[in-house]
C-alpha cells in the first residue's frame, strides 16, 4: 500500500494536471538540496523517496575509474582499488553511495526543500499546458468568461487559462463572467511566469468554423471555402465554390430566407457578411469581389508582382472603395492581390497625359505670359512653375498653396492664362496687333474684314513685280501693263487652257443655235407672203 505521502502527490499531480513521477522528482531534488545545504558539501547528492514507507533517503555517490592518473575530482571520483575496498563487485564506472542522515535537517531546511518543491511543481504544470495547446493553434475553443479586466478578457478552458487582448476582440462584443462562447486558440507563449495561451474572436477561422457549424454542405465538403478576408466587428468577405455543378455555393451558405447566414450573424453581433462565388480567373474574381459595387473593366498590371487595376464608373468610385477603404482593402486580402482602383475620368486623364508625354508634349516657358508681373513670375518660378502648361492645369487650391500667393494673385493669375490662350469674356479689351506700313509699324485696333497689308504690298504680291517699295516707284500704266502680262501668261496653265476650249465650243453652240433661228424666222416669212 503507498504510504500517506504518495497519495498526497498523487492528488496534487491530479490538481494540477501533471504525473505524479514529476512531482516525486521535485521532492527528491528538494530533500537533496537540503542534505547538502546542512551538511556544507560540494560532493554529488542524491535522496531517494520509498513509495511504501514515504521515507526519503539521501545520499553521496562518487564514480569509479580505474586508476589514479584519471581521478579529477577527489571529492566526486575514486579509483577502482579504493572502491573495491568497500564493494568488491564494483567495475569501472559505476557508482558508490554513502547515504546521510536527514533527521537533524530542521525547519529551514524544510522550508527551502518546500519552496524548491513548488517550483519544480510550476515549471511542470508550464510544460504541461504548452505540450496540451502549442500544437492546436488554429483551432475553435469553448471557453468560459472567468474575468474581465480593463483591457483583457480571461477565459477558463479547463486546463488552463486563456489571454484574450484587446487587438482580438470585437468592438460589438461585451462579455459576462461565466458566458461561454467560442474562441480561435492563437498561439501559446512562453513568458516568465508561466506559458500564455492566446485566443481570439477576430480571426478569420472563427467565422469559417461558425459556417461549417450551419452549413451541412461545407461540413460534407459540396461546398468549400476557398478564402476569408475579414475585419471584426466591421465586415467580413467570404469566397465559396461548389465541388457539384447543381449545388449553388451561395445559396447554400445564405439558406432559406437567409436563415443559415443570419445565425452567424447574431454570433458575431451583427457583423456583416458577404458571401461571393470564388473563381479561378483573377478578373472575374476580382469583379464580383468589390460588389456592391459595378465594375467597368478589370485588367492585370504586373503579374509578377501580382497588381491589377480596376475601372469603375464616377458614380461607383466611392461605393467601391467603401468606407474608409474598408471595401477595397477587403477584397485584397480575399484575392491576395494589389487593387489599383480608378475612376473613368482619372484613367482619362492618364491616358492622356502619357499620351503627351509620349509625343513630347509643349513646353511653353512661363514668361510667354505677359499679363503675369516679375513678383508673380519669380514667386511661380520658386514653386517650380516653369511652363504655361503645368500652370495652366493647377487647380486654385493648388495655386494658393503656392507661398505668397493669395486669392487676388490666383485670379489674376487665371486671367492671365485665359488671355494667353486667346480666350476673351465679352467686355473685354484685346490687346493691339502690330501692323506693318511700308517703312514704318503703326499699331491698329484689329477689325472684322481689316487690311493687315499695305496697298503697295498686295500689288506687289498680285503682280509679281517685286516688293512694296519697287511698287511704290512704278506708274499707273507699268502697274496695269504688269497685271495685263500676267494674265496673259496665266492662260496658258492647263486649266485656263481647258477653261477657255470650254468658253470656244458654247460660242460656237451659240452661233448654231442664233443661224437655225433665223432660218426658221425666214421660212415663216415666205410662208406669209405666197399667203
Amino acid at each position: 500500500m503507498a504510504s500517506v505521502l504518495y497519495q498526497s502527490i498523487e492528488t496534487l499531480s491530479r490538481d494540477k494536471g501533471i504525473e505524479p513521477a514529476v512531482v516525486v522528482g521535485a521532492v527528491e531534488d528538494a530533500i537533496a538540496l537540503a542534505t547538502r545545504k546542512y551538511y556544507k558539501t560540494q560532493e554529488n547528492m542524491r535522496a531517494e523517496m520509498d513509495r511504501e514507507t514515504g521515507e526519503i533517503r539521501a545520499y553521496v555517490f562518487k564514480t569509479v575509474v580505474e586508476t589514479p592518473e584519471q581521478v579529477e575530482d577527489d571529492i566526486n571520483q575514486m579509483t577502482l582499488e579504493q572502491a573495491r575496498e568497500l564493494a568488491p563487485e564494483v567495475e569501472v564506472g559505476g557508482e558508490l553511495r554513502f547515504y546521510k542522515d536527514t533527521t537533524p535537517l530542521g525547519r529551514i531546511a524544510a522550508q527551502m526543500a518546500k519552496q524548491v518543491i513548488f517550483q519544480k511543481v510550476r515549471e511542470a504544470e508550464r510544460d504541461t499546458v504548452f505540450n496540451e495547446y502549442n500544437h492546436r493553434a488554429g483551432e475553435v475553443l469553448t471557453a468560459t468568461v472567468k474575468r474581465l479586466e480593463p483591457m483583457d478578457v480571461i477565459f477558463d478552458l479547463g486546463k488552463a487559462e486563456a489571454r484574450m487582448p484587446k487587438r482580438e476582440q470585437s468592438r460589438l462584443e461585451q462579455f459576462a463572467v461565466g458566458e461561454r462562447v467560442r474562441v480561435v486558440l492563437l498561439r501559446v507563449d512562453r513568458a516568465a511566469k508561466g506559458p500564455q495561451v492566446i485566443v481570439s474572436r477576430a480571426a478569420p477561422a472563427l467565422v469559417q468554423n461558425l459556417f461549417q457549424s450551419e452549413v451541412p454542405e461545407i461540413y460534407d465538403g459540396t461546398v468549400s471555402i476557398r478564402a476569408i478576408a475579414r475585419e471584426a466587428g466591421e465586415r467580413t468577405k467570404i469566397a465559396v465554390m461548389s465541388r457539384d455543378k447543381d449545388v449553388d455555393p451561395v445559396g447554400a451558405c445564405v439558406g432559406m430566407k437567409g436563415m443559415r447566414v443570419q445565425s452567424i450573424i447574431r454570433e458575431l453581433r451583427g457583423e456583416k457578411i458577404d458571401i461571393i462565388e470564388f473563381s479561378e480567373e483573377i478578373t472575374t474574381f476580382a469583379e464580383k469581389a468589390l460588389q456592391p459595387a459595378k465594375v467597368s473593366r478589370v485588367s492585370i498590371t504586373d503579374l509578377a508582382e501580382k497588381q491589377i487595376e480596376v475601372i469603375v464608373d464616377d458614380t461607383q468610385l466611392s461605393l467601391a472603395i467603401g468606407k474608409k477603404g474598408q471595401n477595397v482593402r477587403l477584397a485584397a486580402k480575399l484575392l491576395q492581390w494589389k487593387i489599383d482602383i480608378k475612376s473613368e475620368e482619372e484613367k482619362r486623364q492618364e491616358v492622356e497625359s502619357q499620351m503627351q508625354a509620349m509625343s513630347g508634349g509643349p513646353t511653353t516657358p512661363i514668361e510667354q505670359v505677359s499679363e503675369l508681373g516679375e513678383a508673380i513670375l519669380e514667386k511661380l518660378i520658386a514653386a517650380g512653375i516653369t511652363t504655361v502648361e503645368a500652370l495652366a492645369d493647377m487647380t486654385p487650391e493648388q495655386l494658393e498653396e503656392v507661398p505668397g500667393i493669395g486669392e487676388k494673385t490666383v485670379e489674376k493669375i487665371s486671367v492671365a492664362v485665359r488671355h494667353y490662350f486667346g480666350q476673351y469674356e465679352e467686355g473685354e479689351e484685346r490687346p493691339p496687333v502690330a501692323v506693318s506700313a511700308a517703312s514704318e509699324t503703326v499699331a491698329v485696333e484689329p477689325e472684322e474684314g481689316s487690311m493687315e497689308k499695305t496697298p503697295e504690298a498686295i500689288l506687289a504680291e498680285e503682280a509679281g513685280v517685286g516688293t512694296a517699295e519697287e511698287v511704290s516707284n512704278l506708274s499707273t500704266e507699268d502697274i496695269e501693263n504688269s497685271e495685263e502680262a500676267e494674265s496673259a501668261s496665266d492662260a496658258f496653265s492647263d486649266n485656263d487652257a481647258r477653261e477657255e476650249q470650254i468658253e470656244l465650243d458654247n460660242d460656237s453652240v451659240d452661233s448654231l443655235v442664233n443661224e437655225s433661228q433665223e432660218n426658221s424666222d425666214e421660212g415663216i416669212d415666205d410662208g406669209n407672203d405666197r399667203g
